[in-house]
Formats: structure tokens, C-alpha cells, sequence
């Protein structure tokens, strides 16, 4: 073995960056699945930068375009301490903007409305759920031991 052999650099592939709207240092970790943005009107592309004719041909050669560069995802912040629902825009494979997820953003997501329950989960199941928020006669929680 000769020590002038090339030395391999070997690194991570770059992961997606999420950074917090409330703590811009704190990095976001994803903990549910993306829900993809539908298009339905030529108003919605031209809110996104697309002209006015150019927009009105896309939405008649695709009557419902699902934009692959936006989408709502449930987001954990370690300093927040909770899961928040954020829209995410892609910019690259590393660069997003990440802000609040407004209600309105819902009507265009495809069969999902989020104050809705999901009607297969049992009323006790979501009972449970809840209980940890819960606290006994004596003040604690139930999930405090003794």
C-alpha cells in the first residue's frame, strides 16, 4: 500500500433544513405525513407568480394540479415543546420556507378536514388519548406515579 493513494471524502447526502417561524434557530422535525397542495382555480397559480394567460391554460390541460413543491405537515419544534401543523414551500433539496399553517390552506388539500375526527377511531379510543391532559381529584395526573 502506497500512502499517495487518493483519500476518499466521504459525507452525508444534506438534509432538508425546517426552521421554526417562532424560534428561527430551532430545526423542526417532521412527524406525520405531507398533505400535497391541490390547485383548482387560475386565481391560486397567479397568487403564486404564474401570469394570467399561462395560468388559465394549466388549470384547462389539468383541472386539478397537485403542486409538489408545497405541502402541509405536521412539524415538531424542541423549544415550542409541540407538533404544529406548517406550510412547507421547497425551494431546493435542502432550502424550505416553513410558516403557520392557516385554516384556509385545508380547503385545498384533498379529503382531509382536520377539525373532523377520523370516524374508524372508537369514542373510547379518543377518550383515552385525551387522558393524559387529564388531572385526578387530588390534583395530579393520572399518569404521575403515586
Amino acid at each position: 500500500m502506497s500512502s499517495s493513494a487518493p483519500k476518499r471524502r466521504r459525507t452525508r447526502p444534506l438534509q432538508r433544513q425546517l426552521f421554526c417561524p417562532a424560534h428561527p434557530q430551532e430545526r423542526l422535525f417532521g412527524v406525520g405525513r405531507k398533505y400535497f397542495l391541490h390547485l383548482l382555480t387560475p386565481e391560486q397559480l397567479k397568487q403564486r407568480g404564474m401570469s394570467d394567460r399561462k395560468a388559465k391554460l394549466v388549470i384547462q390541460a389539468y383541472p386539478v394540479l397537485v403542486l409538489s413543491n408545497e405541502w402541509l405537515e405536521e412539524l415538531f419544534c424542541g423549544c415550542c415543546g409541540t407538533s404544529r401543523w406548517c406550510h412547507v414551500t421547497k425551494h431546493d433539496r435542502v432550502q424550505h420556507t416553513v410558516r403557520w399553517a392557516p385554516r384556509e390552506l385545508w380547503e385545498q388539500v384533498a379529503h382531509v378536514d382536520p377539525v373532523v375526527a377520523n370516524p374508524s377511531v372508537s369514542q373510547f379510543s379518543q377518550r383515552e388519548s385525551r387522558r393524559h391532559r387529564r388531572r385526578r381529584a387530588d390534583g395530579g395526573r393520572y399518569w404521575d406515579p403515586a
